[in-house]
């Protein structure tokens, strides 16, 4: 899955906060990515607000900006972030507007008023409830859920109460074509926050698993543009290490689409017999694990059970006869994998 957004040119209070989607043509669609596309419209044509909730690599994002690129309204696009105020979301003062009339209309008198506003400037949250905007709201959950607070009232009652420094302007009734493509990943440990069971309320889950074979061997030969026969055995190679779980980090369709591009930039020979093709492997997929000199003898079965994997799935294609030719080739091969990074 991939999709494309670009900055909109047209109409609007605030340009540079908003973007129009559009659905790149080499988006991979299989039945799954459908039936989720389906669902996640269904629930923003009923006026409600979606989640796309899954691990890192599963196109959470992707599939929100494609999302978003079929409703055809223009996007705002925010990053949660530990940083994260209410302000950032709705706006804030920016400095003062002067004012200053002279009248001269009788020459003899001379009256002078002058005048001093605090001037507002709309934020992203803001600008999105005002004009109907698509709000797509990626990783919301590494804000605090006090910077989130304000979206409670917005999704149920439909009205964004702005901060008592907006004087003119106490609140604002949205936009009814306003709405909200969260996303967020479950599994991460470090900088994200519990969202608060009042806002996961309001909004629908949808769940976003590990993409099954078909749409890892579409999107990694898309994206790296390596026909789908060389794609398999890699996609097969990757997915059967996954499976073992012997790893820190999971690999995910990412570590695929680096190996399949870098296979054809480099025009490798996708078997064990082609040594720097073997250290892509090792590079890609040993980096999911941990280096440390107390996990010396983990590392080890690590990198056998990866050889292992590519000797299956990327089987030889030389003549199992024995020759010197093989022993030189078995020789540079162990030789590779015993430098290799993993």
């Amino acid at each position: 899955m991939n999709s494309n957004l670009r900055a909109t040119n047209s109409g609007g209070p605030d340009i540079s906060k908003t973007m129009m989607p559009e659905a790149r043509e080499d988006f991979v669609q299989t039945e799954s990515v459908k039936s989720i596309s389906r669902r996640a419209l269904a629930y923003i044509n009923a006026g409600y607000s979606v989640h796309f909730r899954g691990p890192a690599g599963t196109g959470k994002t992707t599939m929100a900006m494609h999302t978003a690129a079929l409703l055809g309204r223009p996007v705002v696009l925010i990053t949660g972030d530990e940083e994260m105020i209410t302000s950032n979301l709705v706006g804030a003062e920016s400095g003062y507007n002067y004012r200053k009339v002279t009248d001269n209309y009788i020459h003899t008198v001379s009256k002078i008023e002058e005048s001093s506003d605090r001037s507002w400037n709309d934020h992203r949250l803001t600008t999105a409830c005002r004009e109907g905007y698509t709000l797509i709201y990626d990783e919301f959950t590494r804000s605090r859920a006090e910077a989130n607070n304000v979206l409670l009232s917005v999704l149920e009652e439909g009205i964004l109460v702005l901060p008592a420094q907006n004087r003119g302007e106490p609140f604002i009734k949205v936009h009814p074509n306003f709405r909200v493509i969260f996303t967020s990943n479950p599994q991460e440990y470090a900088g994200v926050h519990e969202a608060q069971d009042a806002l996961s309320d309001r909004i629908v889950t949808i769940d976003i698993g590990e993409a099954d074979r078909e749409l890892e061997v579409s999107i990694a030969s898309s994206r790296s543009g390596l026909e789908v026969a060389k794609t398999e055995p890699i996609v097969d190679m990757v997915r059967a290490f996954r499976d073992t779980g012997e790893y820190d980090q999971t690999p995910t369709l990412r570590a695929c689409i680096v190996i399949c591009r870098m296979v054809a930039n480099e025009k490798l020979n996708t078997t064990i017999d082609d040594p720097f093709f073997v250290q892509i492997c090792l590079d890609v997929l040993g980096s999911k694990s941990t280096f440390g000199g107390k996990e010396h003898d983990k590392r080890t079965q690590q990198r056998k059970l990866l050889l292992d994997n590519l000797k299956h799935y990327c089987p030889s294609k030389v003549s199992t006869k024995p020759s010197a030719k093989d022993d030189e080739s078995k020789s540079t091969l162990i030789q590779v994998s015993s430098r290799g990074s993993l």
